[in-house]
């Protein structure tokens, strides 16, 4: 049996990665790490928590004299590492709070896999989950590939960037066997409602303005999160030591575009006139450093590893809506208490 340390595991892309190894592979022990902040929520993975093969932990990965305890007691084989503060806005406000999850938190974890799996480093793997974000930003052509030079924009790229860089040092300087992805925008279930596709759904639903930032212009590949996993499962099984991949959904869209499209999907499905809901439609003050596009080649995860996205955008949205519509009791308990006050503080009408 294979014990598995997944961080970040209550989170939006990491409770799906849990979820699909505990149900894939019932011979492996998948233990969860997470501090539960904000983003963190149990009631992501209710539906394996009493599996036989899966264990929840509460812990800090900032915190190394915790890490290093849990890694000594438990014995893990392998780590694929999510834990992560990821919202671009609150690292622009906290970049601190970045630094010390994003890095510190990751170094902690890389010393504590070193020093226990040193004497054998090839029975043992550390998988770094990242963003393309770390790459910068693109013009109107062209595509993030694994050798597209690093040019972090905002505190949180640049803390993933910074997380990134270690890892790959310590696989070259000790021989730690480690992997990375950089994937692109992420959409699905159990996503916290800060981010734009979350955020718009609970919006239309209530009535509430959609806030869009400048002129909705920017440019984002969507994955779906369900792909996402599989492609961590794949990675996890057959990447070389050392190497990285791209994921990305082929999906390139505009913020605008796509809310528009949201927009019809939402009026469609609350039986509303169409149009209606691109009514609350508001722009609001430009993010700082913005970046204006992005978009992945993940050919080399397709050549070499046989990974492909399963799903057109317009069919992962519709199934998205209809994920929230049909979850309005998990939408509501993770949109009260301070997620308000920093909802106002955030989105300012320009």
């Amino acid at each position: 049996m294979k014990k598995i340390l997944i961080t970040g595991g209550a989170g939006f892309i990491g409770s799906h990665v849990v979820r699909l190894f505990v149900n894939k592979y019932p011979n492996y022990e998948i233990v969860n790490l997470d501090k539960l902040t904000y983003a963190g929520n149990l009631a992501n993975l209710k539906d394996i928590e009493n599996k036989s093969n899966y264990s929840f932990v509460k812990g800090d990965i900032v915190d190394a004299a915790f890490i290093n305890e849990l890694f000594s007691k438990n014995k893990f084989d392998a780590v694929i590492h999510l834990a992560a503060e990821s919202h671009v806005d609150r690292s622009i406000t906290n970049p601190l709070e970045f630094l010390m999850t994003n890095v510190i938190g990751t170094v902690n974890l890389l010393n504590a896999a070193k020093n226990e799996w040193k004497d054998n480093f090839s029975a043992h793997r550390f998988y770094h989950v990242s963003t393309d974000e770390v790459y910068g930003t693109l013009g109107e052509t062209g595509l993030f590939t694994e050798t597209t030079s690093y040019d972090p924009h905002s505190p949180y790229s640049a803390s993933k960037a910074s997380s990134d860089h270690f890892v790959r040092a310590y696989h070259d300087t000790y021989g730690l066997d480690a992997v990375i992805s950089n994937c692109s925008n992420n959409y699905g279930s159990y996503h916290f409602p800060e981010k734009l596709i979350p955020l718009s759904i609970y919006n239309i639903k209530n009535n509430k303005s959609i806030p869009i930032y400048g002129k909705g212009e920017n440019i984002r590949d969507w994955l779906f999160v369900e792909d996402h996993a599989r492609a961590i499962d794949v990675i996890f099984h057959n990447a070389k030591a050392g190497t990285t991949y791209n994921i990305g959904g082929h999906n390139e869209w505009t913020n605008i575009d796509l809310i528009h499209l949201l927009c019809k999907i939402m009026d469609k499905k609350l039986n509303r006139p169409e149009g209606k809901s691109a009514e609350l439609i508001t722009y609001v003050k430009d993010r700082a450093g913005h970046d204006m596009r992005y978009a992945i080649d993940s050919s080399k995860l397709q050549k070499e590893l046989g990974w492909t996205p399963s799903l057109q955008f317009e069919e992962g949205l519709e199934r998205t809506v209809d994920w929230y519509l049909a979850n309005e009791e998990w939408l509501n308990n993770v949109t009260s208490g301070d997620y308000k006050k920093y909802y106002e503080q955030q989105y300012v009408k320009r």
